[in-house]
C-alpha cells in the first residue's frame, strides 16, 4: 500500500505567548516586585520604630520605679517594695518588673507571658519584636540598695503593628490593582495595532489581501501598519492582475470572442474527452444548430447588429445549457453552434432540440423582420462505436437533412437507432438501485507528483443492474435530472466516512452534485454527519464543481465556510470549464483545484492548454492552493504535468478504479 500524503489547513497557531502578554507579564511583575519591596521596607521601618518605642518605655518605667523605691518608700523593706511593684505591674503595660539587690538576688517582682489580643500567632512569630530591658539604680542617700529591671509588654505594639500591616497590604493591593489595570489599558491601547497586524498576517497567510489595519497608535507602529497595508494592497493588486491574466488566457484559448461560448477548438477538445476518453465515455447527444440566411442578415443590418443577434442566440443557449447537468455549448463557424448533453437519450434529445430551435427561431425572426429566416438543427447520439469525429459527421449530416426542409425544425441521425433506455426506464433503474442498496463505491488513486505516493483516493459511485455495473458518468446526469442524486450523494458520503474508519491513515475525496450543494437539507445532513465524525473528517476532501460554484454561489459559500470550520479540505472540481472568474479563490478558502479532463487530454501536443495550466499552477501555489489533474491516460501527458508542477495526477495511466471492498486495489477492466 502506498504511503498516504497528508493535507494541512492554514489554521491559527497556538501555544506561543503574544508580545502584549509578554510586556504585561514583565512590567506587571516589575510593578508587583516594587510594591512588595516597598511594603517590606515600610513594615521593617515601622517594626524598628515600635521596637525603639518599647525600649524607651522600658527605660522610663525602670527609672520611675527606681526613683519611687529610692525616695517614696524604703527600698530596704521587701513588703513595701513588692506593693509598689504590684501597683506598677497591674497597669498591664509591662511584661516584667523585677527588683534585685546588690548580690543580684530577687527582692520583689512580677512577670507575665506575651499576649496580643486579636493578632494571629503566626504574625507574632513573624514580627518577633525585640524585648529590651530597662534598668535603673535604687539608692538611699549615698548607699546603693540594688537595681530595677523592667521589660515593656509588646501586646499593644503587636496590635498596632498588625493594624498597620493590614492597612499597608490593603493599600498595596489597591494601588497594585489600579496600577496593573492602568498598565493593561495603556499596553493594550498602545499595542492594539499589533493585534490587527496579527489578524492581517493570518489573512495574508490565507492569501486574503482584503484585511486592512485602521487602528492608530504610536508613530513607529503607525509606520509599520501603513507598510503592512501597502504590502497587502500590492499583493492584492498582483493577485488581481494574475487572476485577470488567467481569465484572459482562458477566454483567448477557449472562448469565442463574440458570443462567450466555447470556441471551436475548445468544444472539439471537450467533446473528444466526453466521447472517446476511457474514463469519462458516456452516452449523450450532440446538437448542431445553424441560423439560415445569416449572411444576408449580416449584409442587410451590418456587423454590429449581427453580433448582437449572435449574443442573443448565445444567451438563450447558455440558459438551456444551465438547465442540463454537465452540458456545454460552443460556436463553430459564423452562425453554426454545437451543444452536447451527456446522459441524454436520442428521443429526449430530439424533443429538447425542437424546443430550443423554436426558441431561437423566435429570437431570430424578431430581429430579422421582415426578412424570413429559419433555424435548423441536427441531432446525433454518442454511441460506443462512434468517436468524436464520426459523431460530429453524423450530426452534420442530420443538419443537412433538416435544412432540406422549408420550415424550422430538427432532424435526427439514425432515428431508429437508440442504444439506451428511455427516460422512464432510466428512472426505474436508478430508483430501484437506490431502494435495493445496489450503489457501490469505487476508488481511483490520486498520485503525488513525482513521488508515487497517494494524496487521496477519489470516490466514485456505480450501480448494479441486470446489464452489469453502470459508471457514474452514465447514470449521474440522469439521476440529477430525475431528482435522485441527493439520495445517492447521501449514501456515498455516509459510506465514505465509514470506509475512512475502517482504513486508518487513508484519505478519500468525493464530489458533490450541484443539486446536493444547493439543497439546504442535504448540506445540514452532511455537516451533522461530519461533526459526528471528528475522528476521520480531517482525512476527507469534499469536491464542488466549478459550474456549481458559478450557479449556486450563496449555497457554496455557506458550505465551504462550514467545512473550513470543521477542518475538512475543499477542492474545486472540473476547474476551467465553469466560466467563473478566477478571483473567487480570494473570497472562498479552497485547498485544491482539480483541472478538468479537457485541459489534460493531449496536453503534450496542446501548447495553449499547457501555458494555461502553467499559469494556473503558479497563481494557485502563490495562494497555498494545491493543483490536481484528472484524465491522465498517457505517459506523455503525465510527464508534462510533472514538469508543470501539479501536486497530484489521476487517470487510467496511473491507476484504474477498483471496488472499495477490493483490498488488492485491482482496477476494473
Amino acid at each position: 500500500m502506498a504511503r498516504m500524503q497528508t493535507h494541512t489547513l492554514p489554521f491559527r497557531q497556538k501555544g506561543v505567548i503574544s508580545l502584549r502578554s509578554l510586556l504585561l507579564l514583565y512590567t506587571g511583575s516589575l510593578v508587583l516586585l516594587l510594591l512588595l519591596a516597598s511594603l517590606a521596607f515600610s513594615f521593617d521601618r515601622f517594626r524598628d520604630y515600635v521596637s525603639d518605642q518599647l525600649a524607651g518605655h522600658a527605660r522610663d518605667g525602670a527609672t520611675a520605679v527606681g526613683l519611687s523605691l529610692s525616695n517614696a518608700i524604703d527600698g530596704r523593706d521587701p513588703v513595701a517594695s513588692a506593693s509598689l511593684i504590684d501597683s506598677v505591674f497591674d497597669s498591664g503595660r509591662y511584661l516584667s518588673v523585677v527588683y534585685l539587690n546588690l548580690q543580684g538576688q530577687r527582692v520583689a517582682g512580677r512577670e507575665t507571658v506575651v499576649t496580643a489580643g486579636g493578632v494571629p500567632t503566626w504574625f507574632v512569630s513573624l514580627a518577633d519584636l525585640s524585648l529590651p530591658v530597662g534598668r535603673a539604680e535604687v539608692v538611699r542617700g549615698w548607699s546603693r540598695l540594688g537595681s530595677v529591671e523592667v521589660v515593656s509588654h509588646p501586646g499593644r505594639a503587636y496590635q498596632d503593628l498588625w493594624q498597620v500591616a493590614v492597612g499597608m497590604i490593603v493599600g498595596t493591593l489597591f494601588i497594585g490593582g489600579l496600577g496593573l489595570g492602568m498598565l493593561f489599558w495603556i499596553v493594550r491601547r498602545t499595542l492594539q495595532p499589533l493585534k490587527a497586524m496579527e489578524k492581517q498576517a493570518e489573512a495574508l497567510g490565507r492569501r486574503d489581501f482584503r484585511k486592512r489595519i485602521d487602528v492608530q497608535s504610536t508613530r513607529d507602529l503607525n509606520q509599520v501598519t501603513r507598510a503592512m497595508n501597502q504590502m497587502a494592497d500590492d499583493l492584492g493588486a498582483l493577485f488581481e492582475g494574475q487572476a485577470k491574466l488567467i481569465q484572459h488566457l482562458r477566454r483567448v484559448s477557449n472562448e469565442d470572442p463574440v458570443t462567450g461560448l466555447a470556441s471551436r477548438s475548445a468544444f472539439d477538445q471537450r467533446l473528444k474527452v466526453e466521447v472517446e476518453s476511457e474514463e469519462r465515455a458516456a452516452p449523450g447527444v450532440l446538437f448542431l444548430i445553424q441560423l439560415e440566411g445569416f449572411s444576408v442578415y449580416n449584409q442587410t443590418y451590418g456587423r454590429s447588429e449581427a453580433d448582437r443577434l449572435l449574443l442573443r442566440i448565445a444567451g438563450a443557449m447558455t440558459v438551456f445549457v444551465r438547465a442540463h447537468t454537465d452540458a456545454f455549448a460552443g460556436r463553430r463557424t459564423g452562425a453554426e453552434f454545437a451543444l452536447f448533453l451527456p446522459g441524454v437519450t436520442q428521443a429526449d434529445g430530439i424533443v429538447w432540440c425542437q424546443q430550443l430551435v423554436e426558441e431561437l427561431d423566435g429570437i431570430y425572426s424578431d430581429l430579422a423582420a421582415p426578412v424570413e429566416v429559419m433555424v435548423h438543427g441536427g441531432v446525433a447520439q454518442a454511441l460506443g462505436d462512434r468517436n468524436a469525429r464520426e459523431l460530429m459527421a453524423a450530426a452534420d449530416e442530420a443538419l443537412r437533412q433538416a435544412q432540406a426542409s422549408s420550415n424550422t425544425g430538427c432532424h435526427a441521425a439514425d432515428p431508429g437507432r437508440d442504444g439506451h433506455h428511455n427516460r422512464e426506464t432510466w428512472r426505474a433503474i436508478i430508483a430501484e438501485a437506490i431502494r435495493d442498496d445496489r450503489v457501490s463505491l469505487w476508488l481511483q488513486p490520486m498520485v503525488l507528483n513525482g513521488g508515487g505516493e497517494l494524496v487521496y483516493q477519489q470516490v466514485f459511485s456505480r450501480i448494479t443492474t441486470d446489464e452489469g455495473e453502470l459508471k457514474a458518468s452514465v447514470f449521474v446526469p440522469m439521476a440529477e435530472r430525475f431528482g435522485l442524486i441527493e439520495d445517492i450523494d447521501r449514501r456515498v458520503s455516509r459510506e465514505a466516512i465509514e470506509l475512512l474508519r475502517r482504513r486508518p491513515g487513508g484519505h478519500l475525496a468525493l464530489t458533490l452534485s450541484a443539486s446536493s450543494v444547493a439543497s439546504e437539507a442535504f448540506r445540514s445532513d452532511l455537516l451533522q454527519r461530519l461533526e459526528a465524525a471528528a475522528d476521520v473528517r480531517e482525512r476527507l476532501w469534499i469536491g464542488i464543481s466549478e459550474q456549481t460554484v458559478h450557479h449556486h454561489r450563496t449555497a457554496v459559500g455557506l458550505l465551504v465556510r462550514a467545512l473550513n470550520r470543521l477542518r475538512v479540505a475543499v477542492l474545486v472540481d472540473r476547474f476551467g470549464v465553469g466560466g467563473v472568474p478566477f478571483s473567487y479563490l480570494r473570497n472562498l478558502r479552497f485547498q485544491g483545484l482539480r483541472i478538468d479532463n479537457s485541459f489534460i487530454h493531449s496536453i503534450d501536443t496542446h501548447q495553449e492548454n499547457r501555458f494555461y495550466l502553467e499559469s494556473v499552477v503558479a497563481i494557485a501555489h502563490s495562494r497555498g492552493v494545491k493543483v490536481f489533474a484528472t484524465g491522465v491516460e498517457t505517459a506523455a501527458e503525465h510527464d508534462v504535468l510533472r514538469k508543470l508542477g501539479v501536486d497530484g495526477a489521476m487517470g487510467y495511466h496511473l491507476g484504474r478504479p477498483f471496488k472499495a471492498d477490493n483490498e488488492n486495489g485491482q482496477g476494473d477492466q
